[in-house]
């Protein structure tokens, strides 16, 4: 989404530069939760998710609780959880899953994973007993609620909602502009209240997990 919304450069928004400051730093005792990343995705390319080990042992050893931000690979995941056994009580995934839909997911996150890597890899994590929450942020889908009752059970933490910030359409093409008008149908004020209403009917452990963003 990033080069969707102009960001960063069409040929640039794939690579990853390594934050040597934050990659050289050490971390200590600190109040509150650790977020990470912040600034980028956890992935096989470009040596990313071994930078990410290291800085992740760092912070976990420094005895810090740390929130794991991805859309999630399979692979990864696998490693982090094998590689973090020992910390696993310090670590909450939160997983990015916006859509019930693979063509979706590509046209608005080219090059991630697709929906069954990112249930692989849910279903992995709490499987390993890792603490697990989603992101549905922003839902791509007009009711979002059967994207939460597939991914509910495994998830043991919080699901979180939101919508769509900023939808510009200039200068796209036909196929892209279609994306674009269906995405601000579904975030229009009539859709979220259908989707508030249809929250509400959920089964009660499930409803317990959702928490809606400030979008919403």
């Amino acid at each position: 989404m990033a080069y969707r919304f102009g960001r960063v450069s069409k040929e640039c928004w794939k690579f990853m530069v390594l934050n040597e400051n934050i990659f050289n730093q050490n971390f200590k005792k600190r109040k509150g939760r650790f977020m990470f990343p912040t600034s980028h995705d956890i992935t096989l390319d470009y040596g990313v998710l071994e930078c990410s080990i290291k800085i992740l042992e760092k912070i976990l050893k420094a005895k810090n609780t740390v929130l794991i931000t991805t859309k999630p690979w399979p692979t990864c995941i696998d490693t982090i959880t094998k590689k973090f056994e020992a910390f696993k009580a310090q670590i909450l995934f939160r997983f990015t899953i916006t859509s019930n839909y693979d063509r979706r997911l590509k046209f608005w996150e080219p090059n991630a994973p697709l929906l069954d890597d990112r249930l692989n890899s849910v279903l992995m994590a709490k499987i390993k007993g890792y603490k697990t929450s989603a992101s549905i942020e922003p839902f791509l889908d007009k009711d979002p609620t059967k994207l939460i009752l597939n991914i509910a059970p495994y998830i043991t933490d919080t699901i979180w909602l939101g919508k769509m910030n900023y939808i510009d359409a200039n200068g796209i093409s036909p196929e892209e502009k279609r994306y674009y008008e269906y995405q601000r149908q579904i975030s229009s004020w009539s859709n979220i209240q259908k989707i508030v209403e249809k929250i509400k009917q959920l089964p009660e452990d499930i409803k317990a997990k959702i928490r809606l963003k400030d979008t919403i």
